[in-house]
């Protein structure tokens, strides 16, 4: 299998988002990643664990997402938790301005995948962080669709 064939495959989630907080938006963003950058996301080493969204003079970037460096690479090498540029159109990025205003909104990365066109795109989501009550109410909604899956077999 070809480089390009693999990149295809590559998605990776951030897990914990959907625990911590409620998504009320989602937006597709394209990234700006160096060449060693877009080598090692197409190898699948990219934690969005800790990452975060903040906008700085008007334009949107993600914070904290981890790229390891790239196994080949010289001194070119990148820096794994560089802050990167998101790539919207301006009035996303209008939308999700105007929407931050609102008390307990943040910007979070959900999904980090590469399209049909070979590109790295981020999916970002405008969210709403959860209370105590409510992640007990999530691990139990998820215990009970496990069991009610069970049952069926």
């Amino acid at each position: 299998m070809s480089d390009k064939t693999l990149a295809k495959h590559i998605e990776i989630r951030n897990r914990r988002a959907s625990f911590e907080y409620f998504f009320l938006e989602t937006f597709i963003a394209g990234i700006m990643l160096t060449g060693t950058e877009i080598k090692s996301v197409r190898q699948g080493k990219v934690n969005l664990g800790d990452a975060y969204c903040l906008f700085s003079r008007e334009e949107l970037y993600v914070r904290q997402m981890h790229i390891s460096q790239y196994t080949e690479g010289t001194y070119n090498n990148h820096e794994p938790l560089r802050d990167r540029k998101l790539l919207l159109q301006k009035r996303e990025l209008k939308r999700l301005v105007n929407k931050l205003t609102d008390q307990g909104l943040t910007i979070i990365p959900t999904r980090l995948f590469i399209n049909d066109r070979g590109f790295a795109k981020l999916e970002i989501a405008l969210a709403k962080g959860k209370k105590l009550y409510d992640k007990r109410d999530s691990i139990k909604d998820r215990d009970v669709s496990r069991e009610m899956s069970r049952e069926q077999f």
